[in-house]
């Protein structure tokens, strides 16, 4: 995959081609494993579309327990 090249991988040097697709199963097992217990995983970034509607305001004349503060 690297050279892109393809072709019958007996004549290429590639004595096992039944472990070359073994190796492939067992990878792609593994990154699944890894994503079904992994917290949190980001796959894509969210659209910033919604406009900021800033801090709330504090609410004045609360003074709570006399003398507390």
């Amino acid at each position: 995959a690297a050279t892109e090249e393809y072709g019958n991988m007996i004549d290429m040097g590639i004595l096992d081609p039944t472990k070359v697709t073994r190796s492939a199963l067992q990878y792609a097992a593994s990154v699944a494993g890894l994503m079904i217990t992994t917290e949190c995983m980001v796959t894509d970034l969210p659209k910033n579309d919604a406009a900021d509607l800033g801090a709330a305001g504090g609410m004045g004349g609360m003074g709570g327990m006399g003398g507390m503060m």
